[in-house]
């Protein structure tokens, strides 16, 4: 398994706390929401990345 640590950890972090706002303010149904945000915080770079790219707009 991957560790990040350090600077790299934090802005990891950081965009994952944006992305699970961002998430949570859309106007997608909860289940969706729930979906995304569970994404994210299992699969933090990765989820980040697919709800860049197909997430709820």
């Amino acid at each position: 398994m991957f560790e990040y640590t350090g600077i790299l950890g934090f802005l990891i972090l950081l965009a994952d706390i944006y992305a699970i706002l961002q998430i949570a303010q859309s106007s997608a149904s909860n289940g969706r929401k729930a979906l995304w945000i569970a994404l994210v915080i299992f699969l933090p770079i990765a989820g980040l990345i697919l709800w860049y790219l197909i997430g709820p707009k």
